[in-house]
């Protein structure tokens, strides 16, 4: 079993995961894991890292199916007994305003792969991570936005200090099946897919870290949730203002914190800052 750190970086074949997975290789003490669905893919985004000098690692992983989240656990395991640095990049967007895709089903699918899929990973990769490892949820200042865009009841729930994993996976499912009713409006929902789906990731990080003080007090795991910002990806389109190693600066700030750092944790930073939730 290697004793060398090991960092893992969800759907990073381009974009910002590719950016995080580039300044991890000049960053981080050890091996870097860009994971993509398609090898080929991912194999080409090792080749290209491997052009500029870096080093960085493939393995397959599509964070919709439950086998390939535990293949690449069972594999973490048993080369490095456990994990360092767990950054949960992979998300999709539908471009909403342009799309007409049906909202049910582009709520569906989103909520399929950005909050469910990123849960699985967290389920699985979670009890593997070392002490003193970081791991870093990335969201997107859409959830604040889709929050404020909730009814009264729904944001005191999204917010509370209180609530489960159990109680948010409800809530989610009840969001999509309110849509496929086209009753999600009445029911309080603002009318984005994606930004529900963030509103997820950011409140299941609040959860979590609640149970990693918990169950894991004495083993200094920090976690968080991030914005990386709006930037010039497929998923955001040209216009947008960062550029992916810009998208890249908050969650590679968090996947390094020093390991006598005691915070951030369970927080949602933009800019390397802490935001109101």
């Amino acid at each position: 079993m290697s004793s060398v750190p090991v960092a893992v970086v969800t759907g990073s074949n381009k974009g910002i995961g590719f950016a995080i997975v580039r300044a991890l290789c000049k960053q981080f003490p050890g091996d870097v894991y860009l994971t993509a669905r398609d090898p080929s893919r991912g194999q080409e985004a090792v080749a290209k890292l491997q052009e500029e000098g870096l080093r960085a690692l493939f393995h397959q992983l599509d964070i919709d199916d439950l086998q390939s989240i535990r293949a690449l656990r069972d594999f973490l395991k048993e080369k490095y007994g456990g994990l360092n640095v767990l950054v949960n990049n992979a998300g999709i967007a539908f471009k909403e305003v342009h799309d007409t895709t049906p909202f049910a089903v582009q709520a569906e699918v989103t909520l399929k792969t950005n909050f469910f899929g990123t849960r699985n990973v967290c389920t699985e990769l979670l009890p593997l991570v070392k002490p003193y490892g970081k791991v870093v949820n990335v969201s997107s200042m859409v959830s604040s936005s889709a929050l404020r865009g909730c009814s009264q009841e729904l944001q005191e729930k999204f917010r509370s200090d209180t609530i489960t994993e159990e109680e948010l996976v409800k809530l989610m499912n009840k969001f999509v099946e309110d849509t496929k009713k086209s009753v999600h409006e009445k029911e309080g929902w603002p009318n984005t897919a994606y930004g529900v789906s963030k509103i997820g990731v950011t409140v299941l990080s609040r959860i979590q870290a609640r149970m990693i003080n918990e169950k894991r007090k004495g083993d200094h795991i920090l976690l968080n949730a991030c914005c990386p910002g709006w930037v010039r990806t497929d998923m955001a389109g040209p216009k947008a203002t960062k550029s992916p190693d810009e998208g890249a600066e908050t969650p590679v700030y968090l996947a390094l914190l020093p390991a006598d750092a005691d915070g951030p944790h369970g927080q949602f930073l933009s800019n390397k800052t802490v935001k109101p939730w």
